[in-house]
């Protein structure tokens, strides 16, 4: 169940048709400070790999953020020279500042990134961007982890590098199994949503954005890589684990609050096969069963616990109407998070009162049970009362789900994001995407590119603002461009 606060969702996954296209498929981004010695190499070989190997139209673009060397007058040389290299300069530091503003502004479908090092092996870059282009993926990463990935590294990298992505998944509960290496790729219509939601803007970057996508339900395709260290890399290994710890400490905290409005980058109905309508069967009913079921027991426990307490010091009718009012309160704020899915504080006072209402419902059926049971018997025995409450429970735990899910939390018919296709003898058509009564927030302008190459940012794009709503659909037509057959082989 999406909260009120949902503007709305990403359009469902589409391959990207080779065809014409004005704008290339992959926009390589390579983020540098003070690589003046590696950029052109990097750059010159990434370019003959992608011109041999990759079947569609790429860019590669240099991300020059703060260099103070010569770096920037090497990339603008390499941009005059080469066609499918572009190049800007952001004024402040930082490789996740330069990843948001260059993705956030580039018209390519597919976007990736890679340390100027090349310490992965780019054979791995096809394999990386094909399930996004084929539309099988939102993002896909490189992992030195897997077990058939290639590794050559130092004992001391290795061990922290196993002991970070250890953290996360204690932490943070993530899956992926590596999120540090420099060697990952995105949609621009997931990039569009998610990268707003990214607060950090140095090397934490990565695992922020992986986090956040793997806790909205986005696909994350992993590849195994070949890697070899850098030996004369230039990060500062003590000052980034303690950012990146500060990183998940934050993050944390934000997924626990219920802060972080994941609604805004999930997948319509129809591109999930759970979300699918099943004959005589309510959408969702089945997980919903599921987390009632856990919450009622262990709100079954809390009760019969608080119930021994308080008949200690009162009588029967007396402690059975304390235990249920805590075990309720608590009982409902529990299957309003992990059952119906409702995060946030908006409407909790409205459901913690219509709780209040399952819970005198609740109340007349136990406390009419224990009428009964005093009744029929002047002085029953503590077990027999602890009998007759468990049934009545259950047949009072058997409402309680019928009035939350058709009441308290009923589902929501949110705008429905309707795709329309209109196919034709000779040409095939994008599908494109329309929603209904959502609302669009105020943000500044996105930067603009100006030429062929080049980019103009109108203001500083700034964590936390939401990208421009008014975006064209991600899929495009597409000009594959095929290798040469007179192509030089790989130097390497």
């Amino acid at each position: 169940m999406r909260t009120d606060s949902s503007p709305g969702t990403l359009p469902a996954r589409e391959h990207l048709p080779a065809g014409d296209a004005g704008a290339p498929v992959l926009d390589v981004v390579i983020p540098v400070y003070n690589e003046e010695k590696d950029l052109q190499p990097c750059v010159l070989r990434l370019h003959e790999h992608l011109k041999r190997t990759f079947p569609y139209a790429f860019r590669i673009t240099i991300a020059d953020n703060a260099s103070t060397d010569t770096t920037p007058q090497v990339a603008s040389r390499l941009e005059a020279e080469i066609a499918e290299v572009s190049n800007f300069r952001l004024e402040q530091k930082g490789r996740g500042r330069a990843l948001r503003t260059v993705w956030s502004a580039s018209d390519a479908p597919i976007l990736a990134y890679m340390d100027v090092d090349l310490s992965t092996d780019l054979n791995a870059l096809l394999p990386l961007v094909a399930p996004l282009i084929s539309g099988h993926s939102d993002l896909a990463i490189g992992s030195r982890l897997a077990r058939s990935s290639r590794v050559v590294r130092g004992p001391k990298r290795e061990f922290i590098s196993r002991s970070y992505n250890l953290i996360l998944r204690g932490s943070l509960q993530a899956r992926f199994s590596d999120a540090q290496c420099g060697f990952k790729a995105i949609r621009r219509d997931v990039a569009q949503q998610l990268l707003p939601m990214v607060e950090d803007t140095g090397w934490f970057f990565d695992t922020e954005m992986l986090v956040i996508a793997e806790r909205a339900g986005l696909r994350i395709h992993e590849v195994p890589v070949d890697w070899v260290d850098d030996p004369d890399s230039t990060v500062h290994i003590v000052k980034t684990a303690t950012e990146d710890l500060k990183g998940v400490w934050r993050v944390g905290k934000a997924l626990a609050s219920g802060s972080l409005p994941l609604d805004r980058i999930a997948r319509p109905f129809g591109d999930d096969p759970r979300d699918r309508e099943i004959q005589d069967v309510p959408k969702g009913l089945a997980r919903q069963l599921v987390g009632f079921c856990v919450v009622g027991g262990l709100s079954t426990l809390f009760y019969l616990l608080l119930y021994s307490v308080f008949r200690q010091f009162g009588g029967s009718q007396v402690a059975n109407a304390l235990a249920l009012l805590v075990s309720a309160v608590a009982n409902t704020a529990a299957n309003r998070r992990l059952t119906f899915g409702v995060r946030g504080g908006g409407g909790a006072v409205k459901h913690q009162a219509q709780g209040l209402v399952v819970f005198g419902i609740g109340l007349a059926l136990t406390s009419g049970s224990l009428a009964a049971l005093n009744a029929a018997s002047s002085d029953p025995a503590h077990s027999t009362e602890l009998a007759v409450l468990i049934a009545a429970n259950l047949a009072a735990t058997v409402l309680r789900f019928l009035l939350f899910r058709a009441w308290v939390f009923p589902e929501r018919h949110e705008s429905t994001v309707v795709a329309s296709h209109t196919p034709s003898s000779h040409t095939q058509s994008s599908p494109t995407f329309s929603t209904a009564s959502r609302q669009q927030p105020l943000h500044p302008p996105l930067p603009t590119r100006t030429g062929a190459n080049h980019f103009s940012y109108d203001t500083q794009f700034r964590a936390g603002e939401v990208a421009d709503q008014s975006r064209r659909d991600a899929t495009m037509q597409l000009q594959p461009v095929r290798p040469s057959d007179n192509t030089p082989g790989d130097p390497r």
